[in-house]
Order: structure tokens, then C-alpha cells, then sequence
């Protein structure tokens, strides 16, 4: 709202507003923010039973089951702790990963083929473009397949400097956090000495936690 007001010379202030309540638009733009700037938590524990106690805990705080993880060696001994939400079979190698840097490769093959046939005048033949944009394709297809197949054989390049704590036995435990949820790790976490901080990373993708949690979660795979 605008507000002016006389000096002492009876000459008008310059017009001033007042703050008005935040929008819903500026709501949904600091959530989306937030929701951009989801920082991962690695914790590494040689007990399960607390690091179940800890999930609980945040998940009665707040946080969705989605945005907590728990990787290990001994799946029997997660098997026996139904809370815990483990690390899904298929993320435990870097299959994900590697794939897109597959594709990635793949792409830049399926541009140069087409860039060569065409600059060399290879396209100006009575065949045309169809054997090249053919070939370009199976290269794509191929470097895709082939980042994934290599990607089956090493573990997720996340947890890569977890392997030693892994072979010993020790199991880690990784939380996604929007901003306004750290508050929440500090406050449970200081009931928890055994857990051990153990870095950051990336995220997962905000969508795709909203999705998980759309389709419900399966805790063991």
C-alpha cells in the first residue's frame, strides 16, 4: 500500500509501500529453491539397530522415507530390520551412471558420423542420408548399452569411498535434506554418537523423491 506524508515545509515525501505477506507464487518459488538445493548426508554406524531408531526418528520429524537410505555388505542382517530403507540392488552399481556417460558418447558419435557424411558429400549420392543417420543410430545404441553393461560391473561411483568401511562390516546410512530440514538431522542426530559423519554429495533428483513417494516405497528390494 502506498503512503506519502508533509515534511515540515508541507512538501510531499516520496511515496513508500508497505511489506505486504509473501505471495503464493514467492511461496512455491522459495520452495522450488529449495527442493533445487537438496544436499545428501552420509553417516557410517557398526549398528543397526540404532541406525533404525534413527530413521524412525527423523521420519517422525519430518523427513519422507524416500529421502533416507541405508547401504550394506549384509543383507541378511538389513532383512532383519524391516524399518530400514535400503539401497535398491540395482543402485548399488553404477549401471545409472555409466549408462548416461554411455549415451553421452553415444551422442557425440551419432553427430559426428552425420557431420562427416555431410561435409564429405557422402550424402549427395543416390543412397542419401539413410545408410549414415542408420549408422549413427546403431552407434548411439551401442555406447549406450556398452556404458551400462561396464556400469554392471563397478559399484555407484557415489559410494566408491565407502568400500573399505563396506568390507569391514560397517554399514552407511545417506539422507536427502532440503535447507529447511537441516535443523532437523542436527536436532535427532545428537542422540545418536554412534553415527559417525562422513561427507556430502549430490542428491537425488527432487522428482524423483516425489515420485517415490507418489508410488509408495518398497523398503527391501
Amino acid at each position: 500500500m502506498q503512503v506519502t506524508a508533509e515534511d515540515q515545509h508541507g512538501r510531499m515525501k516520496p511515496a513508500r509501500y508497505n511489506s505486504a505477506p509473501e505471495s503464493e507464487a514467492g511461496q512455491l518459488m522459495n520452495r522450488a529453491e529449495n527442493t533445487m538445493n537438496m544436499l545428501r548426508h552420509y553417516f557410517i554406524s557398526n549398528n543397526l539397530d540404532d541406525l533404525e531408531v534413527f530413521e524412525e526418528q527423523l521420519e517422525a520429524a519430518g523427513i519422507s522415507t524416500p529421502q533416507l537410505h541405508v547401504l550394506s555388505r549384509n543383507d541378511a542382517e538389513v532383512e532383519h530390520h524391516r524399518h530400514l530403507h535400503e539401497v535398491q540392488s540395482f543402485m548399488k552399481n553404477d549401471i545409472v551412471h555409466s549408462t548416461e556417460l554411455g549415451a553421452v558418447v553415444g551422442i557425440c558419435a551419432f553427430v559426428l558420423v552425420l557431420s562427416v557424411a555431410y561435409f564429405a558429400g557422402w550424402t549427395k549420392s543416390t543412397a542419401g542420408w539413410m545408410p549414415f543417420i542408420f549408422l549413427a543410430i546403431v552407434l548411439l545404441g551401442f555406447c549406450t548399452w556398452e556404458g551400462g553393461f561396464l556400469g554392471i560391473q563397478k559399484p555407484n561411483h557415489n559410494f566408491a569411498r565407502f568400500e573399505q568401511a563396506l568390507k569391514d562390516g560397517k554399514h552407511v546410512f545417506f539422507v536427502d535434506l532440503e535447507p529447511n530440514q537441516e535443523a532437523v538431522l542436527e536436532k535427532v542426530l545428537k542422540f545418536h554418537p554412534q553415527v559417525e559423519l562422513a561427507g556430502t554429495g549430490s542428491s537425488t533428483p527432487h522428482w524423483l523423491i516425489a515420485l517415490q513417494q507418489k508410488l509408495g516405497v518398497i523398503r527391501h528390494s
